[in-house]
């Protein structure tokens, strides 16, 4: 079996699938919609490449790019108002799909969790299938950092966040669905990774594939097989 059979196949039958959000569920990458929002939209979309290449952690990235942007709680509630995330074509169906044959779907994001839950209540996956980043902000609604616990925060987080659901739920199959390196980082533990190009294609992700999408139709047709 060539190894796009294998992926294919072991997305056919996973017990889990988790995505991505920013560039895969949705359309854009939410830390730039913010800084855009805050007015520091070139100085964090250039932080955003680097970060996304693989060319600084993770984490230094997101602690540099919140610095900039030191949004408030009414700047975030305001962008989700006024600029609500866009889901990428194809995502609903594939999601429902997923939910009829019982395989669970997970959002597992280095974005933020007030951002990646409203997606998450778009496509009905339940809030605790959510693992983001949190945002801390002072009484007075001022920026305070973020929550640097969480696993998402640190480089490797998704593959942190994937074998803990392996141990919790008893997954045997988790297949791992992004644009980004941070994605294809998480397989292992994942048990198989999709590359996904239809907001954006990353050569160095690309390469590294062994399937690659850039329409979540692809994925939807491959589920009439079974």
């Amino acid at each position: 079996m060539t190894a796009i059979q294998e992926t294919k196949e072991l997305f056919r039958r996973a017990d889990a699938v988790c995505f991505d959000v920013d560039s895969t569920v949705i359309k854009e990458e939410g830390i730039d919609e913010l800084a855009k929002f805050c007015g520091v939209g070139d100085a964090v979309r250039e932080m955003t490449r680097k970060a996304m290449g693989g060319s600084m952690t993770f984490k230094k990235a997101l602690t540099e790019r919140l610095s900039i942007i030191r949004c408030s709680r009414e700047q975030v509630n305001k962008l989700i108002t006024d600029h609500p995330p866009q889901l990428t074509p194809g995502i609903k169906e594939l999601v429902d799909r997923l939910h009829e044959r019982n395989i669970k779907v997970f959002l597992i994001s280095g974005g933020f969790r007030c951002i990646v839950e409203h997606v998450a209540s778009q496509l009905n996956i339940p809030l605790h299938h959510v693992y983001a980043n949190r945002l801390k902000f002072y009484f007075n609604g001022e920026y305070a950092g973020f929550d640097e616990t969480q696993p998402t925060a640190e480089s490797g987080g998704k593959g942190k966040v994937i074998s803990m659901l392996k141990e919790q739920h008893g997954f045997k199959t988790v297949v791992m669905v992004g644009d980004g390196a941070t994605d294809l980082e998480a397989c292992p533990p994942a048990s198989a990774f999709i590359g996904f190009g239809g907001n954006v294609i990353r050569a160095q992700v690309k390469e590294r594939s062994s399937w690659y999408v850039t329409s979540f139709d692809e994925l939807l047709k491959e589920l009439e097989k079974i």
